[in-house]
């Protein structure tokens, strides 16, 4: 079953690496090439002091820092989601373990548990191209 579990969690992981991958090619890397050409701006104008290229150049990195903390927080949600799906299969099953439990029940509990999780990995592989949707069309209409 342990092979199982590995192979949902690859799924899990793989999902989530090309979401991430096609939100720099699609969204991130268009936002830091902006923030750089802006950047170069700032530093090109020999007006501003020190402390105004400086302002000016975290100015532009704003855009940048609000896309890469809303993917940050969007990611932690879906994996919180995932642990509770996870968590919930574990208390169902702790629910039914009492002192005459024996271990050929534990053994089938353990099963139970580790279906239940496989489960909850492949519905939140599901998830994916429906929270990569959001994320781009969010990013893309600059709704941070």
């Amino acid at each position: 079953m342990r092979f199982k579990m590995d192979g949902a969690q690859a799924r899990v992981q793989k999902a989530v690496s090309t979401m991430v991958t096609n939100l720099d090619k699609d969204c991130l890397r268009k936002l830091q090439a902006d923030m750089y050409r802006c950047s170069t701006k700032c530093c090109e104008n020999s007006s501003y002091s020190l402390e105004e290229v400086q302002h000016c150049i975290d100015q532009c990195s704003n855009r940048v820092n609000k896309a890469q903390n809303y993917i940050q927080n969007e990611l932690q949600v879906y994996q919180d989601r995932l642990h509770r799906c996870v968590m919930s299969c574990e208390d169902k099953v702790r629910d039914r373990i009492s002192s005459t439990t024996t271990e050929n029940d534990m053994a089938k509990f353990r099963a139970e548990v580790e279906a239940c999780a496989v489960k909850c990995a492949d519905e939140h592989v599901g998830l994916v191209p429906g929270l990569t949707k959001k994320l781009i069309e969010n990013l893309s209409r600059d709704k941070l």
